[in-house]
């Protein structure tokens, strides 16, 4: 079954681009592959910082609620 992809376009240094290509070119594989390895690699690191300041936000203002652990123990009946 084949991979399903997505084309994604965006903007970076000539710098980093230049680097990226070096590396695809010397071990002969597709730049395509280090991007996706960058954004899989990073991308979930760069969720939980920026959306935990989000929540954190939300919490300070009080559009989320918070529970202790005994609520939660007691909601799970532990």
């Amino acid at each position: 079954m084949a991979t399903l992809t997505a084309k994604a376009t965006f903007r970076t240094t000539p710098e980093l681009k230049e680097r990226v290509r070096l590396l695809a070119k010397e071990t002969n594989r597709p730049t395509s592959f280090y991007y996706n390895l960058l954004l899989e690699e990073y991308l979930e690191d760069l969720e939980d910082i920026y959306l935990s300041q989000k929540v954190l936000e939300d919490v300070r203002s009080g559009k989320e609620e918070t529970y202790t652990a005994e609520e939660v123990y007691k909601e799970l009946g532990l």
